[in-house]
């Protein structure tokens, strides 16, 4: 048969196309449907790991009003594979958080230091579930956006996304003046004690139980040590060292009198890794961890200063290496004394040291000066990129006694 296509067959094709006026059947009228009917599906008809796609792609502003839909979603929002997906997104923003406890609730406040004008936005959140406990000595510990308030005797969970407080279940040894950090999204504690005991034990708490267990033992017992946490890597920094006693005989001794040396304790191993020191001596006032190191602001006496710790153990060689770094522009009315006291957070590339007056009357009183000038609380920034330090806005007021964070929201 040939392939080419004369008038003639054209001509028939056309016509075969055209309805024939004396053929009845081809009269028959056809009804085309405006809008054909569909099958709908409900989203909540979705299994999880879909609506989990979904709803991990609306804005941070509208997951308070998802989590209110019911349970189901509410339950999803909670899971770590929720974040995961917001994180692989890039919708999760880093920021500075610090959280005080008063006599209604929690006083939270976030301060996102990539803004052009940083400033700290506040709220209180009210604890409904029962007595919050003492938190006067808390540590902070955040897991995404929640934030665990991690006390002697009570630990509370405070959503930064719902601004809703929970209690959850306290350590198994009460204990205050601890290190504590997150690894692979849970958190270990580490050292303190309460009353005339200090505890050896390392507890881990696992978020989605709501469970917390020992999982070792520190080979030296610290009171008053700082906690950060590197490549799966629990360091334990600074503290009154204990060795082999078991009481601390004089409180007010192990309040103020630190170390310089750390443990490490790998996560995943279960094992102590050799014990590292921060070089020159002095007392580890404050420490974090930030873009691979961890960062150390000790006292000694008249001044500050500022190491690097190498944590890294990719193979790059530089495990364990010491750097000084340039130390934090105090400003001149504040002296390093018993009544201020210091916390680090690594917040992405940036090293935020809160400064904080334990008590401010007791500072006038003591050195002269009036109250004109003189802060409670300042914050300042160190760009582990060049180097150098700025000043952020200074923490609200209503928060002291702050407890310090990172959270992603």
């Amino acid at each position: 048969m040939s392939e080419s296509c004369n008038s003639r067959h054209f001509s028939w094709l056309m016509k075969s196309c055209l309805p024939n006026p004396s053929d009845a059947k081809s009269l028959v009228p056809i009804h085309h449907h405006a809008n054909p009917p569909a099958t709908v599906t409900p989203i909540s008809s979705l299994p999880d790991d879909l609506l989990l796609e979904c709803l991990s792609r609306v804005p941070s502003s509208s997951i308070p009003s998802l989590t209110a839909v019911c349970r189901r979603w509410s339950r999803l929002l909670l899971s770590p594979y929720f974040l995961h997906l917001r994180r692989r997104l890039g919708l999760l923003r880093h920021s500075l958080f610090a959280i005080s406890a008063v006599d209604s609730g929690l006083f939270a406040a976030v301060l996102q230091i990539q803004s052009e004008v940083p400033s700290w936005r506040v709220s209180l959140a009210v604890c409904n579930d029962g007595d919050q406990g003492s938190l006067s000595h808390a540590r902070a510990a955040a897991i995404g956006p929640r934030v665990y308030v991690v006390s002697r005797n009570a630990v509370l969970r405070y959503d930064s996304w719902t601004g809703t407080v929970a209690v959850r279940s306290p350590m198994i040894f009460p204990r205050k003046k601890f290190a504590i950090a997150v690894v692979s999204g849970k958190i270990y504690v580490a050292g303190g004690g309460g009353g005339s005991e200090v505890t050896a034990a390392v507890e881990e708490y696992d978020p989605e139980r709501n469970r917390w267990e020992v999982v070792t033992h520190a080979a030296r017992k610290r009171y008053g040590c700082i906690g950060a946490a590197v490549d799966g890597v629990f360091y334990v920094i600074g503290g009154l060292k204990i060795g082999n006693e078991t009481s601390v005989t004089s409180r007010g001794t192990a309040a103020h009198v630190y170390a310089s040396s750390m443990d490490l304790f790998d996560v995943r191993s279960r094992q102590w890794l050799r014990s590292r020191s921060v070089p020159g001596g002095g007392c580890v006032v404050a420490a974090c961890a930030a873009v691979g190191h961890v960062y150390v602001l000790s006292s000694h006496a008249v001044e500050l200063s500022f190491w690097r710790f190498d944590a890294r153990r990719g193979g790059g060689g530089g495990f364990g290496e010491w750097t000084r770094l340039k130390s934090p522009p105090l400003p001149a009315q504040v002296r390093l004394d018993g009544t201020v006291r210091f916390s680090c957070v690594g917040v992405e590339d940036k090293v935020a040291v809160v400064q904080v007056v334990g008590c401010i009357d007791d500072l006038l009183r003591r050195s002269g000066r009036s109250e004109r000038g003189l802060r409670e609380s300042l914050v300042l920034l160190y760009d582990t990129v060049d180097g150098e330090w700025r000043r952020a806005a200074d923490l609200p007021e209503m928060i002291t006694r702050a407890a310090c964070a990172c959270v992603e929201w």
